[in-house]
């Protein structure tokens, strides 16, 4: 827990408890010295298909539809959209549907979220500005699949009519200027392309949490990834472990060199069990090389992934892997978005690299990624209730890395926007500390199921904090 911005942690002890020191807001730390390098083939793939227009019975010229006839492609377990312009929308309906491996089922059509660029770096940091960025759909677990189909359609265009116009039979702007057919579809995004991500074999076991890690080489990408949690777990540890109270509060304060009043404790929740990204499988190799920090940890928003509820909880390490993969292979971004992810039953995942008590630079929340975290909660909650296992894990983990912060999750914080839809850049907003993705961006995530156990998960989190 050392390495952390110095500042005062807020809670009544004997002496400040001083926060380790972080690199600089937006700066990127060397990764250490490499341990063993392995050499060997990269785990999971991408087959990325260039979409083209399909003619269609509700746009039958093929305008504003485009998609892939059902075809054989090699296995894959997770889909998604691109197209070229980050900045661009895609405005329509995006379906595909499936064929399980080695069968003749298919699946029903099933829609994809369009998502757009709400999860993503904030306007000017290089990780936007690198020109690797492109605009992206919501990735869709499907399981372990060899056939695809898919169509996108564009979203009819409500009627404008000119002034003074009754007919509606032309679409025309205020200024006279005639944009489409009122009723036509919106036009997409250009270089549409399916992407089919298979997330690779799972990592091997082990053995048991006690006996610690077995010995294994590591990559110098991955004792990277992994030294900067060595406080926490030995190099190359599948699993964080967890920690009482009691024993969070001792550690807390011996770390900063501290002598604390017996009477006087920090409010910080227990530490939770973290399985690591060496745990889940993470291929360190597909990631850029040096980790960024922002200064602190002051909220925490909370996401789901959109990705569907049809996965087993032994699953979740493969449905990361193919996140991990479709962020950074198909969206360009520089790593795994979010800082944590909880599974439906409730297991707590390590994401973006760079230490998991550090204040890791996400790309989560367009336009309030700086001193803050974010939380995938792998599912889609907008008609579906969370798991209560998935909503306490919440709980347990923001009260954890908010309390390093002597932050309330009860509380409220005031962010400075770094350009959302809702908020201009450089605009003061009063949010929840622990808020949901909708309350900096307008957007459905994390659904509303979701949103609506956060004022539980707030109150579980200060509890869990003492307070």
């Amino acid at each position: 827990m050392r390495g952390i911005l110095a500042s005062s942690i807020g809670v009544a002890c004997a002496a400040a408890l001083a926060l380790p020191l972080a690199v600089p807001q937006g700066a990127r730390a060397a990764a250490p010295a490499s341990v063993t390098d392995v050499a060997g083939p990269v785990p999971g793939s991408t087959q990325s298909l260039p979409l083209s227009p399909l003619a269609s019975d509700r746009a039958a010229d093929g305008a504003g539809t485009q998609g892939i006839a059902r075809r054989d492609v090699l296995p894959f377990s997770l889909v998604g959209v691109v197209w070229d312009d980050p900045e661009a929308e895609l405005h329509g309906r995006v379906q595909v549907r499936t064929r399980a491996t080695g069968t003749t089922a298919w699946s029903d059509w099933q829609d994809v979220e369009t998502h757009n660029h709400e999860h993503s770096a904030d306007h000017g940091t290089p990780e936007r500005t690198a020109g690797r960025l492109r605009g992206s759909t919501a990735p869709l677990w499907v399981g372990d699949s060899d056939g695809v189909e898919i169509r996108v359609e564009g979203e009819p265009a409500a009627p404008r009519l000119a002034e003074g116009s009754t007919d509606g039979s032309t679409d025309r702007s205020t200024d006279g200027s005639t944009d489409r057919p009122a009723g036509s579809a919106a036009p997409l995004p250009t270089g549409l392309r399916l992407e089919l991500v298979d997330p690779g074999d799972d990592p091997p076991p082990q053995g048991p949490e006690a006996d610690g890690p077995r010995a294994t080489a590591l990559t110098p990408e991955s004792a990277a990834s992994s030294a900067v949690n060595a406080e926490l777990a030995p190099i190359g540890a599948p699993v964080i472990s967890e920690l009482t109270k009691q024993q969070t509060e001792a550690d807390l304060v011996e770390s900063r060199g501290i002598v604390q009043a017996s009477t006087a404790r920090p409010y910080i929740g227990p530490r939770p069990r973290i399985i690591t990204r060496k745990g889940w499988g993470a291929n360190e190799k597909l990631r850029e090389k040096n980790f960024v920090y922002t200064k602190s940890v002051r909220a925490a928003f909370v996401h789901h992934s959109a990705s569907g509820n049809n996965y087993r909880c032994a699953q979740s390490p493969s449905v990361l892997r193919s996140i991990y993969r479709y962020h950074v292979k198909s969206s360009g971004w520089r790593d795994f978005g979010y800082n944590f992810a909880v599974d439906k039953c409730g297991n707590i995942y390590e994401g973006r690299a760079g230490g998991v008590a550090k204040p890791v630079y996400g790309a989560h929340t367009l336009g309030f990624n700086s001193n803050s975290m974010g939380i995938a909660v792998l599912g889609t909650y907008s008609s579906s209730n969370p798991p209560r296992a998935a909503v306490n894990a919440v709980a347990r983990l923001t009260a954890w890395k908010l309390g390093m912060y002597g932050i309330n999750p009860r509380g409220k914080v005031i962010m400075k926007s770094g350009g959302s839809n809702l908020y201009k850049k450089g605009k003061k907003v009063r949010l929840n500390v622990i808020s949901g993705h909708r309350d900096g961006f307008a957007t459905e995530c994390p659904g509303g199921r979701l949103y609506n156990k956060l004022g539980k998960a707030r109150q579980s989190s200060a509890r869990y904090q003492g307070r």
